[in-house]
């Protein structure tokens, strides 16, 4: 009789053990699907540790200071600052060499050619050397403004280091800035001096446009500059320009360049 129980006990705990195990694998098998289909339907920005982690594996990371010092009394500080927007903006950061967008505050440093950035734990601001950048989007005023590195593209002139340009315009040829700041020192101590007692960040931004062949032009946003690079279409930038329906020349290059 025992030897009856004992079957039937194992057969029925063997049993049980059977369908506790496939209730098991289906509910691990539901939530994997979850998991796949929503890290599917996520986007492919990144925030938290890992975001940190790439971050910190980026050479050359170090706190930022605009190193600005005073001489003596006779100094006015300083007019302007290295960066673009002077405050750090929501932005997302894709690294070389990656392909997952690091969400975080950030602004350009335009004169140390760097992006910078507040660290989410420590509040300490960095900033990170624009060659280790391969794009970066900045929101401003519910606009989105695309960063790309400059690492690849062809320029008549070669630039000196990797920079970091917006893209202004893409159509049948681009149009792009490439944002830079020139720190002029004080000069007013010397028997030839300038008598300048203040240092000066000055907005030296270039503009670029690249024809069919990939080749980047500098030019100034003037109508000599582009009937110089566009010679055959002298009327249409003299009817285009003449007309000038907007305070900002970017917008004014744009729209000349739509009707090419």
């Amino acid at each position: 009789m025992e030897d009856i129980y004992s079957f039937i006990y194992v057969r029925y705990h063997s049993a049980l053990t059977y369908h506790v195990m496939k209730k098991l694998f289906l509910f691990v098998l539901f939530f994997t699907a979850i998991g796949v289909v929503y890290s599917q339907r996520t986007n492919v920005y990144q925030t938290g540790i890992v975001a940190q982690q790439n971050l910190n594996a980026v050479a050359g990371l170090k706190p930022y200071s605009d190193g600005a010092l005073g001489f003596d009394n006779r100094y006015e500080g300083i007019k302007g600052t290295p960066r673009m927007f002077d405050t750090l903006l929501p932005s997302y950061l894709l690294l070389n060499d990656n392909d997952i967008y690091i969400k975080l505050d950030a602004d350009l440093d335009m004169t140390g050619n760097a992006v910078l950035y507040i660290d989410p734990k420590t509040k300490t601001l960095f900033e990170l050397p624009a060659e280790s950048v391969k794009e970066l989007i900045i929101e401003n005023r519910g606009n989105e403004l695309v960063f790309r590195s400059t690492a690849g593209l062809n320029f008549e002139k070669p630039l000196k280091d990797v920079r970091l340009y917006q893209a202004l315009y893409e159509g049948a040829v681009l149009f792009i800035k490439v944002p830079e700041k020139k720190f002029l020192e004080a000069d007013y101590k010397g028997p030839y001096s300038a008598d300048r007692r203040y240092d000066e960040y000055l907005d030296v931004t270039k503009y670029y446009i690249a024809l069919s062949d990939g080749l980047f032009h500098e030019v100034q946003l003037s109508r000599n500059s582009l009937i110089k690079l566009f010679p055959d279409k002298k009327e249409l930038i003299n009817s285009s320009l003449s007309r000038k329906t907007s305070e900002n020349n970017e917008d004014l290059v744009i729209s000349l360049l739509e009707k090419l």
